[in-house]
């Protein structure tokens, strides 16, 4: 008889435990549906919500005193080997995770380089970094790996496209400057500069740079960056080959190598850009509403204290007015962010 009582007791808090668990998440669910922008605190709270529910069933099932405090003893054991161990396991990711979290130095969007890996985040969860590379793919990266590698995030304000060409000592380095200056120029290219780089035993290496700061347009720039020095050193007679070329090759006299139909680059009518790093730009159009949401919502909680201690009638009509219009800005930004980010899923 007590056997079947005490089976009683473990159904009867097993399945409050699991009712009042299937509740909450379905608040926390309701709560988060119209925030997608809270994502990282929704995984944290499941998370928190399964450590919490395997604890309340070792406190309120009715176990024996040692038995009980064995349980504990066990569960912290788990807990914290699964924290000293986080360098190598999920738990790991995690705090990566949070790390990258908080330090915010890149979201989505943006491009970065680590390791081998260059492209723009599309997306940023609790486990894993993913990139889109310039062959248009996805590449997924652990938390763990952008932590433990040296991150390199290209700014938002612009970057330095750069070009190198190696010429012959024949060729004034004056005039290779100034013609490599306005290639730069001629790209839209902002304050260039040529450095040379080395002074070798057969050719000197430039290198021309220039401040570019519409980064979404990376890849057009750097391809009519390239064009542009080519046919700016062809267009002025200049061999664009090291003076050893010759010894492998014989040649007539005064012969050059280059191309006779020199033209002006064609600049492409659609950007390569947009093609390539499209779920990126998408990913980075969430990002920026969900940043306005949150504003909004910040606008919202002080709209509430406004309303609490109005300075007079008049004051409290206007912050019930601007209460109103702050939450149906906040709902329409969640709504769009919701389709936005059920696009990015289906890519």
């Amino acid at each position: 008889m007590q056997t079947l009582f005490i089976i009683v007791q473990i159904i009867v808090i097993a399945a409050a435990i699991g009712f009042g668990f299937h509740f909450s998440r379905k608040r926390i669910d309701h709560y988060f549906s119209s925030r997608p922008h809270l994502k990282f605190r929704y995984q944290l709270l499941q998370i928190g919500g399964i450590l919490l529910a395997v604890l309340l069933i070792i406190l309120f099932v009715p176990f024996s005193d040692t038995l009980r405090g064995q349980l504990l003893s066990l569960y912290g054991l788990i807990i914290s080997a699964t924290i000293a161990l986080s360098s190598t396991t999920l738990v790991g990711n995690i705090m990566a995770g949070f790390m990258l979290k908080a330090i915010g130095s890149c979201r989505p969007g943006n491009y970065i380089t680590v390791g081998d890996f260059f492209g723009r985040i599309s997306e940023m969860d609790m486990l894993h970094t993913e990139i889109q590379t310039e062959e248009r793919d996805l590449t997924t990266l652990p938390n763990l790996y952008l932590v433990t590698h040296p991150v390199r995030v290209m700014r938002q304000s612009g970057t330095l496209l750069s070009v190198d060409v190696s010429l012959g000592y024949d060729v004034s380095r004056h005039k290779i400057e100034e013609l490599l200056v306005q290639a730069a120029l001629d790209t839209g290219l902002e304050t260039p500069y040529v450095q040379i780089q080395q002074l070798g035993d057969f050719s000197v290496s430039y290198r021309v740079s220039g401040l570019l700061k519409d980064i979404n347009n990376l890849i057009d720039k750097r391809r009519d960056l390239r064009a542009r020095a080519m046919d700016a050193l062809h267009q002025a007679g200049i061999e664009i080959v090291s003076p050893n070329f010759m010894n492998t090759r014989a040649l007539t006299k005064n012969q050059t190598f280059i191309a006779k139909d020199v033209k002006k680059p064609v600049v492409a009518t659609t950007s390569t850009d947009s093609m390539v790093f499209d779920k990126a730009e998408k990913a980075e159009s969430v990002s920026n509403l969900k940043e306005k949401l949150a504003e909004i919502e910040t606008r919202l909680s002080n709209s509430d204290a406004k309303k609490a201690k109005p300075s007079s009638e008049q004051g409290q009509i206007a912050a019930s007015d601007e209460k109103e219009n702050l939450r149906a800005q906040a709902e329409k930004l969640s709504e769009l962010i919701a389709r936005r980010e059920a696009k990015l899923s289906k890519d």
